[in-house]
Protein backbone atom coordinates (compact mmCIF):
# COMPACT_ATOMS: atom_id res chain seq x y z
CA UNK A 1 0.00 0.00 0.00
CA UNK A 2 2.80 2.73 1.17
CA UNK A 3 4.62 1.32 -2.17
CA UNK A 4 1.44 2.05 -4.59
CA UNK A 5 1.30 5.58 -2.69
CA UNK A 6 4.68 6.62 -3.38
CA UNK A 7 4.27 6.06 -6.70
CA UNK A 8 0.94 7.67 -7.26
CA UNK A 9 2.78 10.47 -5.37
CA UNK A 10 5.72 10.18 -7.61
CA UNK A 11 3.15 10.72 -10.68
CA UNK A 12 1.72 13.74 -9.35
CA UNK A 13 4.47 15.68 -8.52
CA UNK A 14 5.98 15.01 -11.86
CA UNK A 15 2.54 16.19 -13.81
CA UNK A 16 2.50 19.60 -11.26
CA UNK A 17 5.89 20.31 -12.48
CA UNK A 18 5.45 19.54 -15.85
CA UNK A 19 2.19 22.24 -15.54
CA UNK A 20 4.03 25.17 -13.85
CA UNK A 21 7.27 24.53 -16.37
CA UNK A 22 5.18 26.09 -19.31
CA UNK A 23 2.72 28.29 -17.62
CA UNK A 24 1.95 29.90 -20.37
CA UNK A 25 0.88 26.70 -22.36
CA UNK A 26 -1.04 25.88 -19.50
CA UNK A 27 -3.33 29.00 -19.08
CA UNK A 28 -4.34 29.11 -22.59
CA UNK A 29 -5.37 25.39 -22.36
CA UNK A 30 -7.10 25.80 -19.25
CA UNK A 31 -8.98 28.89 -20.82
CA UNK A 32 -9.95 26.69 -24.15
CA UNK A 33 -11.29 23.95 -21.70
CA UNK A 34 -12.97 26.16 -19.23
CA UNK A 35 -14.80 28.01 -22.17
CA UNK A 36 -15.80 25.12 -23.48
CA UNK A 37 -17.29 23.55 -20.40
CA UNK A 38 -18.92 26.51 -19.12
CA UNK A 39 -20.82 27.12 -22.34
CA UNK A 40 -23.15 23.67 -21.26
CA UNK A 41 -23.09 24.40 -17.72
CA UNK A 42 -23.93 28.37 -17.92
CA UNK A 43 -26.72 26.62 -19.67
CA UNK A 44 -27.77 24.62 -17.13
CA UNK A 45 -27.68 27.29 -14.47
CA UNK A 46 -29.86 29.19 -16.72
CA UNK A 47 -32.18 26.73 -17.06
CA UNK A 48 -32.45 25.69 -13.48
CA UNK A 49 -33.40 29.40 -12.50
CA UNK A 50 -36.04 30.02 -15.72
CA UNK A 51 -37.38 26.71 -13.80
CA UNK A 52 -37.25 27.98 -10.31
CA UNK A 53 -38.98 32.01 -11.56
CA UNK A 54 -41.42 29.42 -13.97
CA UNK A 55 -42.12 27.54 -10.24
CA UNK A 56 -42.35 30.26 -8.37
CA UNK A 57 -44.68 32.87 -11.03
CA UNK A 58 -47.19 29.93 -11.73
CA UNK A 59 -49.91 29.03 -9.31
CA UNK A 60 -53.29 26.81 -10.31
CA UNK A 61 -54.17 26.76 -13.76
CA UNK A 62 -57.37 28.63 -13.87
CA UNK A 63 -59.71 29.62 -16.98
CA UNK A 64 -61.12 33.17 -17.27
CA UNK A 65 -64.50 32.88 -18.89
CA UNK A 66 -65.42 36.55 -20.49
CA UNK A 67 -69.34 36.88 -21.62
CA UNK A 68 -70.56 38.91 -24.56
CA UNK A 69 -70.62 43.08 -23.85
CA UNK A 70 -74.26 42.66 -24.22
CA UNK A 71 -74.99 39.73 -22.11
CA UNK A 72 -77.30 41.14 -18.79
CA UNK A 73 -76.94 40.30 -15.75
CA UNK A 74 -79.44 37.49 -16.19
CA UNK A 75 -77.65 35.64 -18.36
CA UNK A 76 -74.15 36.26 -16.24
CA UNK A 77 -76.52 34.75 -13.18
CA UNK A 78 -77.50 31.92 -15.61
CA UNK A 79 -73.89 30.84 -16.07
CA UNK A 80 -72.68 31.07 -13.18
CA UNK A 81 -75.37 28.54 -11.92
CA UNK A 82 -74.03 26.60 -14.78
CA UNK A 83 -70.65 26.55 -13.54
CA UNK A 84 -71.89 25.68 -10.24
CA UNK A 85 -73.62 22.89 -11.19
CA UNK A 86 -70.11 21.47 -13.43
CA UNK A 87 -68.74 18.67 -12.06
CA UNK A 88 -65.51 19.41 -13.36
CA UNK A 89 -65.32 22.77 -11.81
CA UNK A 90 -63.75 23.54 -8.15
CA UNK A 91 -65.04 26.46 -7.46
CA UNK A 92 -65.66 29.66 -9.62
CA UNK A 93 -65.45 33.40 -8.71
CA UNK A 94 -67.78 36.10 -10.65
CA UNK A 95 -66.47 39.37 -11.54
CA UNK A 96 -68.37 42.12 -12.26
CA UNK A 97 -68.39 44.33 -15.43
CA UNK A 98 -68.28 47.70 -13.14
CA UNK A 99 -65.44 46.24 -10.65
CA UNK A 100 -63.14 45.68 -13.33
CA UNK A 101 -64.08 49.08 -14.44
CA UNK A 102 -62.63 50.70 -11.17
CA UNK A 103 -59.38 48.46 -11.21
CA UNK A 104 -58.55 49.59 -14.36
CA UNK A 105 -59.89 53.48 -13.92
CA UNK A 106 -57.10 53.27 -10.84
CA UNK A 107 -53.74 52.95 -13.31
CA UNK A 108 -53.85 56.56 -14.08
CA UNK A 109 -52.32 55.74 -17.47
CA UNK A 110 -55.75 54.09 -18.54
CA UNK A 111 -58.45 56.60 -16.67
CA UNK A 112 -58.35 59.40 -18.90
CA UNK A 113 -58.81 56.84 -21.85
CA UNK A 114 -61.93 54.98 -20.01
CA UNK A 115 -63.23 58.25 -19.48
CA UNK A 116 -63.43 59.53 -23.16
CA UNK A 117 -65.24 55.96 -24.37
CA UNK A 118 -69.09 56.52 -23.91
CA UNK A 119 -69.72 53.22 -22.11
CA UNK A 120 -67.97 50.36 -20.59
CA UNK A 121 -65.93 48.41 -22.54
CA UNK A 122 -64.94 45.48 -20.18
CA UNK A 123 -67.45 42.25 -19.66
CA UNK A 124 -68.53 40.39 -16.90
CA UNK A 125 -66.08 37.56 -16.52
CA UNK A 126 -66.09 34.60 -14.40
CA UNK A 127 -62.28 32.88 -13.21
CA UNK A 128 -62.84 28.84 -12.77
CA UNK A 129 -60.78 26.34 -10.82
CA UNK A 130 -61.04 22.74 -12.17
CA UNK A 131 -60.68 19.74 -9.93
CA UNK A 132 -58.28 18.37 -12.32
CA UNK A 133 -55.46 20.51 -13.75
CA UNK A 134 -54.20 18.31 -15.94
CA UNK A 135 -54.30 19.67 -19.72
CA UNK A 136 -56.00 16.29 -20.69
CA UNK A 137 -58.42 18.07 -18.79
CA UNK A 138 -58.49 21.14 -19.15
CA UNK A 139 -58.53 21.61 -22.63
CA UNK A 140 -61.70 19.99 -23.35
CA UNK A 141 -63.59 21.71 -20.60
CA UNK A 142 -61.80 25.26 -22.45
CA UNK A 143 -63.81 23.91 -26.00
CA UNK A 144 -66.94 22.99 -23.85
CA UNK A 145 -66.51 26.26 -22.33
CA UNK A 146 -66.46 28.33 -25.67
CA UNK A 147 -69.68 26.60 -26.62
CA UNK A 148 -72.01 28.26 -23.91
CA UNK A 149 -74.40 31.11 -24.99
CA UNK A 150 -73.10 34.73 -24.63
CA UNK A 151 -69.67 33.27 -23.59
CA UNK A 152 -67.30 35.52 -26.34
CA UNK A 153 -64.09 34.37 -24.99
CA UNK A 154 -62.32 31.19 -22.48
CA UNK A 155 -58.71 31.36 -21.91
CA UNK A 156 -56.54 29.10 -20.19
CA UNK A 157 -54.28 31.57 -17.58
CA UNK A 158 -51.91 28.57 -17.52
CA UNK A 159 -51.14 28.46 -20.92
CA UNK A 160 -48.03 30.22 -20.83
CA UNK A 161 -46.33 28.40 -18.00
CA UNK A 162 -46.98 24.91 -20.09
CA UNK A 163 -45.55 26.97 -23.28
CA UNK A 164 -42.45 28.31 -21.25
CA UNK A 165 -41.84 24.45 -19.46
CA UNK A 166 -42.13 22.98 -23.32
CA UNK A 167 -39.45 25.45 -23.70
CA UNK A 168 -37.60 24.61 -20.97
CA UNK A 169 -37.45 20.99 -22.06
CA UNK A 170 -36.20 21.84 -25.58
CA UNK A 171 -33.10 23.77 -23.71
CA UNK A 172 -32.15 20.81 -21.51
CA UNK A 173 -32.15 18.47 -24.89
CA UNK A 174 -29.86 21.58 -26.40
CA UNK A 175 -27.63 21.64 -23.53
CA UNK A 176 -27.08 17.90 -23.60
CA UNK A 177 -26.44 17.72 -27.21
CA UNK A 178 -24.17 20.66 -26.61
CA UNK A 179 -22.31 19.31 -23.53
CA UNK A 180 -21.71 15.70 -25.64
CA UNK A 181 -20.27 17.63 -28.86
CA UNK A 182 -18.19 20.10 -26.24
CA UNK A 183 -17.27 16.97 -24.43
CA UNK A 184 -15.57 15.15 -27.56
CA UNK A 185 -13.95 18.57 -28.23
CA UNK A 186 -12.60 18.86 -24.95
CA UNK A 187 -11.12 15.15 -25.23
CA UNK A 188 -9.71 15.87 -28.68
CA UNK A 189 -7.76 18.58 -26.98
CA UNK A 190 -6.50 16.62 -24.54
CA UNK A 191 -5.36 14.17 -26.57
CA UNK A 192 -3.47 16.57 -28.31
CA UNK A 193 -1.94 18.13 -25.47
CA UNK A 194 -1.23 14.89 -24.26
CA UNK A 195 0.12 14.01 -27.88
CA UNK A 196 2.51 16.70 -27.57
CA UNK A 197 3.57 15.87 -23.83
CA UNK A 198 4.59 12.34 -24.64
CA UNK A 199 6.57 13.78 -27.97
CA UNK A 200 8.87 16.04 -25.76
CA UNK A 201 9.54 13.47 -23.49
CA UNK A 202 10.24 10.84 -26.10
CA UNK A 203 13.22 10.31 -24.88
CA UNK A 204 12.77 10.41 -21.43
CA UNK A 205 9.73 7.52 -22.07
CA UNK A 206 12.42 5.20 -24.19
CA UNK A 207 15.15 5.27 -21.34
CA UNK A 208 13.08 4.40 -18.72
CA UNK A 209 11.39 1.76 -20.78
CA UNK A 210 14.97 0.26 -21.60
CA UNK A 211 15.12 0.29 -17.67
CA UNK A 212 12.51 -2.19 -17.67
CA UNK A 213 9.82 0.63 -16.45
CA UNK A 214 6.06 -0.40 -16.55
CA UNK A 215 3.89 0.81 -18.75
CA UNK A 216 1.86 1.87 -16.08
CA UNK A 217 5.01 3.45 -14.37
CA UNK A 218 5.34 5.66 -17.84
CA UNK A 219 1.23 6.28 -18.21
CA UNK A 220 1.11 7.37 -14.25
CA UNK A 221 2.54 11.17 -14.85
CA UNK A 222 0.62 11.90 -18.02
CA UNK A 223 -2.56 10.75 -16.73
CA UNK A 224 -2.20 12.47 -13.66
CA UNK A 225 -1.21 15.24 -16.40
CA UNK A 226 -4.46 14.88 -18.25
CA UNK A 227 -6.78 14.79 -14.96
CA UNK A 228 -5.37 18.20 -13.35
CA UNK A 229 -5.89 19.45 -16.99
CA UNK A 230 -9.14 18.87 -17.12
CA UNK A 231 -9.70 19.71 -13.26
CA UNK A 232 -7.89 23.19 -13.88
CA UNK A 233 -10.30 23.71 -17.02
CA UNK A 234 -13.60 22.47 -15.08
CA UNK A 235 -12.61 25.18 -12.09
CA UNK A 236 -11.67 27.88 -14.99
CA UNK A 237 -15.44 27.16 -16.19
CA UNK A 238 -16.83 27.79 -12.80
CA UNK A 239 -15.15 30.89 -12.04
CA UNK A 240 -15.97 32.24 -15.60
CA UNK A 241 -19.77 31.25 -14.98
CA UNK A 242 -19.71 32.61 -11.04
CA UNK A 243 -18.50 35.46 -12.77
CA UNK A 244 -21.58 35.64 -15.41
CA UNK A 245 -24.13 35.27 -12.83
CA UNK A 246 -22.47 38.49 -11.03
CA UNK A 247 -22.57 40.45 -14.01
CA UNK A 248 -25.76 39.62 -15.06
CA UNK A 249 -27.52 39.68 -11.34
CA UNK A 250 -28.21 42.94 -11.42
CA UNK A 251 -29.70 44.06 -14.69
CA UNK A 252 -31.60 40.89 -14.75
CA UNK A 253 -32.91 41.87 -11.48
CA UNK A 254 -33.87 44.87 -12.36
CA UNK A 255 -35.39 43.80 -15.41
CA UNK A 256 -38.06 41.16 -13.62
CA UNK A 257 -38.61 43.93 -11.35
CA UNK A 258 -40.70 46.01 -13.91
CA UNK A 259 -42.69 43.03 -14.15
CA UNK A 260 -43.43 42.73 -10.85
CA UNK A 261 -41.08 39.34 -10.20
CA UNK A 262 -38.77 39.64 -7.16
CA UNK A 263 -35.87 37.30 -8.11
CA UNK A 264 -32.51 36.81 -8.36
CA UNK A 265 -30.16 34.91 -10.31
CA UNK A 266 -28.11 31.90 -8.43
CA UNK A 267 -25.09 29.85 -9.65
CA UNK A 268 -24.92 26.76 -9.66
CA UNK A 269 -25.45 24.38 -7.20
CA UNK A 270 -23.04 22.95 -5.22
CA UNK A 271 -24.76 19.32 -7.03
CA UNK A 272 -24.08 20.69 -10.59
CA UNK A 273 -20.57 22.19 -9.31
CA UNK A 274 -19.65 18.83 -8.37
CA UNK A 275 -20.68 16.87 -11.87
CA UNK A 276 -19.09 19.98 -13.66
CA UNK A 277 -15.54 19.26 -11.85
CA UNK A 278 -15.83 15.99 -11.84
CA UNK A 279 -16.58 15.37 -15.46
CA UNK A 280 -13.81 17.94 -16.58
CA UNK A 281 -11.60 15.64 -14.30
CA UNK A 282 -12.93 12.30 -16.01
CA UNK A 283 -12.72 13.64 -19.93
CA UNK A 284 -8.94 15.09 -18.67
CA UNK A 285 -8.30 11.68 -17.50
CA UNK A 286 -10.41 9.89 -20.84
CA UNK A 287 -8.07 12.05 -23.28
CA UNK A 288 -4.92 11.29 -21.93
CA UNK A 289 -5.63 7.46 -21.73
CA UNK A 290 -6.57 7.55 -25.17
CA UNK A 291 -3.45 9.73 -26.15
CA UNK A 292 -1.28 7.22 -23.99
CA UNK A 293 -2.83 4.15 -25.55
CA UNK A 294 -2.17 5.38 -29.04
CA UNK A 295 1.92 5.97 -28.15
CA UNK A 296 2.13 3.13 -26.51
CA UNK A 297 1.27 0.79 -29.28
CA UNK A 298 3.30 2.95 -32.13
CA UNK A 299 6.36 4.34 -30.06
Amino acid sequence: MNIWLIQHGHGLRIALRRLISAPLTTLLSLLAIGIALALPAGGQMLLDNARQLAGNTSATPQISVFMATDAGRDAANELGARLKKHPAVKQQRFLPREETLQRMKANAGLREVIDALPDNPFPDAFIVTARDDQPTTLDPLVAEFRQWPKVAHVQLDSAWARRLEALLRLGRNVIILLGGLLATGLIAITFNIIRMQVLTHRAEIEVSQLLGATNGFIRRPFLYFGALLGLGGGITAWLLIAAAAWWLRAPLSDLLHLYDFSFALQPLSLGDSAILLGSATGLGWLGALLSLGQHLRHP
